[in-house]
């Protein structure tokens, strides 16, 4: 379980709108870990409800291996007033994530991750049919292979 604290600029939130958590430490290395494992960015400026946006960081993390199958994720209640926002935000976003089989619920103990090596396979299945789908589309509109295979090297530079 991660120790964490809100880091907000001096108008009340991180740069660009964000309001971001990592755990509070002095021990270099494994507090980067940790920085890394639990870091959560909210944005107030982005049009999605908050709890859309804590799925999807958490579903990026799970995803990128960050947080590993089993392992315990930080309480509803931990998680909001770490974040400063309404624990029912929170219960909302961990529902779409239980819906959505990226975590489950053990009663009187918490939340934890899915398998996520099967979630990444999912996951690819999904990104693989939606691609065949944007490719037919594309081709049907008159883009080339070649504009195609371009627009695919642009996208892994863009962060």
């Amino acid at each position: 379980m991660c120790s964490v604290k809100t880091a907000l600029s001096a108008r009340g939130r991180a740069p660009g709108g964000q309001n971001a958590i990592w755990p509070v430490g002095t021990d270099g290395e494994g507090v980067q870990q940790e920085r890394k494992r639990c870091m959560i960015l909210i944005d107030y400026r982005d049009a999605r409800p908050i709890y859309e946006q804590v799925v999807q960081r958490f579903k990026m993390l799970i995803l990128r291996g960050v947080l590993h199958s089993d392992e315990k994720i930080p309480s509803v209640r931990n998680l909001a007033v770490d974040l400063s926002i309404n624990p029912n935000t929170i219960q909302r976003a961990y529902a779409e994530l239980e819906r959505q089989g990226y975590i489950y619920t053990v009663k009187g103990k918490g939340n934890f991750v899915s398998d996520s090596g099967l979630l990444l396979q999912k996951y690819r299945e999904e990104v693989f049919s939606q691609l065949k789908t944007i490719c037919k589309a594309a081709f049907e509109a008159g883009i080339t292979r070649a504009e195609i295979i371009e627009s695919i090297r642009e996208g892994e530079t863009d962060d």
